[in-house]
């Protein structure tokens, strides 16, 4: 998942989209953008895989002067992409997964249209945004036929010389809020991003607004919708614990993810609980208060500069950084009985390997692992949450079990089958755990407090949102008469 930040003001933006952006490092690895219109639009772009963003755009924030701006951190894409349009010059950053996103740039290839930029040797997604948005009437025209265009999901912030136009994809999976300051507004992936810069939240944007910003304000250009499918895994995992999407603040939703695990607990006796950092901390520090169990840290976490073993998709860099982040305090460990909250198991081989092997190693007598959401099943198809069906731990079970890969997986979705307790069971006998008990899911959608129809359960339950939400279905037909 990529983050973006935009900013217009009063006097230079340089600093704020620098720190703005940098708000976002949590969420990508791969690389980072910022471009500034002053006299000209001027873009930077790094790559991050190796070293923090700040270090990077340390040097290039001081040499680009102007007073609007936007920055993305990405995951996978060079960006921002730059394009000289026939509404004139912008620039484009963007959030989200075109999974149409080959068929699309071959039409648009069959048409006579050109590509400049690669990923990963395929075509550039926001490059392909930009080239959609272009062939619209207008630059909202553009946006809005984008959306109906893609397949998948698509949040995006574009510079012109005069403005900043945000744009929430158009059932809300990525969030985008905007925010505003004596001297400023501001548009984030991450609502973390406001409180040092002393932004206040304005406005939540809906799933398929745009906003634009400039120097006489803010005026939306499109209503949104009130169906939404955002993320569920934004309160889970990916998202900061100082963030709130919708309104709901992340390490809240967290604690009480906890708290819901600790309920479910009852049978077994525990010294501590812990969590694997940074995510599990806050899902083990709900468990703690739930249980009465005193909260400690059996494994630290070796300075920020060691990023998520999640985010690469190097397999050899996620090992790396797994093997040597977390390390392990050997007087804690020792003779205790141990619940280890984690946000999720995608693979399992890093808690199984980097984390769960650390502890036995430092004598510890018993390993309970607790995830905060259910078995992951199905890979993302809206945010890159989740990569392919053959990592996940979950199919790798099934497999084993089944002798063969199952297409239909609905008896191991439900708790209550034998099937989902063998799944479990040989997830932890492959884990080398004491006892592994995952998230119930509506414990899960209690714990953020919005109506299961508004959040994305996708990576759960393989129910794709728009086909599932009858009020989903319901805005989207109106919007395509």
């Amino acid at each position: 998942m990529s983050g973006i930040f935009g900013v217009i003001s009063k006097e230079d933006c340089a600093e704020t989209l620098l720190h703005g952006t940098d708000y976002h490092s949590h969420l990508g690895t791969e690389y980072g953008g910022m471009a500034i219109a002053g006299k000209e639009i001027t873009r930077h772009i790094h790559n991050i895989s190796q070293s923090q963003f700040k270090s990077k755009f340390y040097e290039s924030y001081r040499e680009i002067k102007g007073n609007k701006g936007i920055g993305v951190i990405s995951d996978c894409d060079e960006q921002p992409i730059y394009l000289n349009s026939k509404f004139g010059p912008f620039c484009l950053v963007s959030a989200g997964l075109i999974e149409n996103k080959e068929e699309l740039a071959l039409s648009l290839l069959a048409e006579g249209v050109s590509f400049s930029e690669v990923a990963s040797g395929g075509i550039n997604s926001t490059e392909l945004v930009a080239k959609l948005i272009s062939r619209g009437n207008s630059l909202i025209e553009g946006i809005e036929n984008m959306f109906t265009s893609i397949q998948g999901s698509c949040s995006l912030l574009l510079l012109t010389r005069d403005s900043v136009y945000a744009a929430r994809d158009r059932l809300g999976y990525t969030p985008l809020v905007v925010g505003k300051r004596d001297d400023a507004w501001a548009v984030t992936s991450e609502t973390g991003a406001f409180t040092n810069l002393e932004f206040n939240i304005v406005k939540y944007l809906k799933p398929g607004e745009i906003v634009q910003m400039s120097e006489q304000g803010l005026e939306q250009r499109r209503k949104g919708q009130e169906a939404t499918q955002i993320c569920t895994f934004l309160w889970i995992y990916t998202g900061f614990p100082a963030s709130s999407y919708e309104g709901i603040n992340v390490e809240v939703v967290r604690e009480r993810c906890g708290r819901a695990l600790a309920r479910k607990d009852k049978d077994i006796k525990i010294d501590l609980v812990s969590g694997v950092p940074d995510s599990g901390s806050a899902h083990a520090l709900g468990y703690a208060m739930e249980s009465g169990k005193p909260y400690r840290r059996p494994l630290v976490k070796y300075t920020p500069g060691y990023g998520r073993s999640y985010t690469p998709p190097s397999q050899e860099t996620r090992d790396l950084i797994a093997r040597m982040k977390l390390i392990a305090i050997r007087e804690i460990i020792e003779g205790n009985r141990i619940v280890v909250c984690e946000d999720s198991i995608v693979r399992g081989t890093q808690l199984k390997n980097f984390t769960v092997r650390k502890l036995w190693n430092c004598g510890a007598k018993e390993v309970h692992v607790r995830p905060a959401c259910p078995p992951l099943m199905f890979p993302c198809r809206f945010c890159l949450s989740t990569r392919s069906i053959n990592e996940l731990a979950a199919r790798r079970a099934i497999r084993a079990l089944e002798g063969r890969d199952l297409e239909d997986v609905s008896e191991y979705l439900d708790p209550n089958t034998e099937k989902y307790k063998k799944m479990i069971d040989w997830i932890a006998r492959d884990l080398e755990v004491t006892t592994l008990r995952y998230q119930a899911i509506d414990d899960m959608v209690k714990a953020i407090g919005l109506p299961k129809e508004k959040l994305c359960l996708y990576c759960w339950t393989g129910k794709c949102p728009s086909k599932k939400s009858p009020a989903a279905r319901r805005e989207l037909s109106v919007e395509a008469a």
